[in-house]
C-alpha cells in the first residue's frame, strides 16, 4: 500500500534517522525474500545461516529490536546490504530468505560494528538481541567472515549509492530523496539498476532460494521470537543433509 504522503529524506546517509534506513531496508529484504521463498530448498543450498523454522518476527521489527538493544550505527545497516552482494558473488548457492535473513543481519551487525565502529556490545548481548544462543553466534560469526573473505570495509561513497537506489526503488512509495522530483517516472527506477549493483540484483542474477532460541528477561519481547514450525519441505532437506554427513566417506 503506497502511502498519501511521502517523506523527503535527507540527501546523505548519515543525516537519514535510523528508523527510516530500518523501514529502507526491511522493505528491500522482504522483497528478496518473498521472491527466494518460491525456489525449492535443497540440500546443498543449506549454510550455517539456515534455520529450520521461519521465526515470529518480521525483518522490520527485527532491526529496530537491533537498533533499539545495541545502538548500531547508520553505516553498519547499510553495509549490511553490501555484504548481501559480497557473499552471493562468492557463494553462488547462497540465497537471502526467511530461513537465513535473521541470522545473516544478526552476525553482519555483529561483525561490522566490533570491526569498525569505536564502540560495540559482547558478543552475549548481540546473541541475546538476536535471539539465539551465543555459541551459534560464535559459529555464525566465523562462517560470515570467511563467507566475505574478511573484507568489512567498503567507501562511503558506494554505501550513499545504497541509499539512494533504496529511496528510488522502495516499493511503498512513502520516501523520497531531497531535491528530487516528488514523482519518481517508472522508466527512472528501472535505470536504478544499472548506476551500481545492489542486493536486489545480486539475488536475481544468481539462483534465487532462523530459529531464533532462547528467551530474555532483560531485553523482554521473547514472546515474538518464538518460531513457527518447520515445514515438509525444510524437514526433507534436513533430513537429506544428515543422511549424507552420515554416509561413509
Amino acid at each position: 500500500m503506497h502511502s498519501t504522503t511521502r517523506v523527503t529524506l535527507p540527501a546523505s546517509f548519515e543525516s537519514a534517522e535510523i528508523d527510516n534506513l530500518a523501514l529502507l531496508i526491511a522493505n528491500m529484504l522482504e522483497r528478496l525474500i518473498a521472491h527466494n521463498d518460491k525456489i525449492p530448498l535443497l540440500p546443498e543450498s543449506l549454510t550455517r545461516f539456515h534455520s529450520r523454522a521461519v521465526p515470529n518476527i518480521t525483518v522490520l521489527d527485527y532491526l529496530r529490536r537491533i537498533i533499539k538493544w545495541t545502538k548500531v550505527e547508520k553505516s553498519c545497516l547499510l553495509l549490511t546490504l553490501h555484504y548481501v552482494d559480497q557473499i552471493c558473488a562468492r557463494i553462488p548457492l547462497f540465497t537471502l530468505s526467511s530461513l537465513t535473513c535473521h541470522r545473516f543481519i544478526i552476525a553482519s551487525i555483529t561483525v561490522c560494528s566490533k570491526g569498525l565502529c569505536d564502540s560495540f556490545c559482547t558478543n552475549a548481548l548481540y546473541a541475546r538481541v538476536g535471539g539465539i544462543p551465543v555459541t551459534e553466534l560464535n559459529v555464525l560469526e566465523r562462517e560470515f567472515l570467511r563467507s566475505i573473505d574478511w573484507r568489512l570495509m567498503c567507501t562511503r561513497e558506494v554505501l550513499q549509492e545504497y541509499y539512494i537506489n533504496l529511496i528510488r526503488t522502495d516499493s511503498s512509495g512513502g520516501f523520497v530523496l531531497e531535491g528530487a522530483e516528488s514523482e519518481v517516472e517508472d522508466s527512472d527506477m528501472d535505470s536504478v539498476s544499472s548506476r551500481s549493483a545492489s542486493p536486489m540484483d545480486a539475488q536475481v542474477r544468481h539462483r534465487p532460494s532462523f530459529s531464533l532460541l532462547g528467551t530474555s528477561t532483560v531485553l523482554g519481547d521473547s514472546a515474538t521470537l518464538a518460531p513457527q514450525g518447520p515445514t515438509i519441505e525444510q524437514n526433507m532437506a534436513f533430513a537429506a543433509l544428515q543422511h549424507s554427513l552420515r554416509k561413509p566417506p
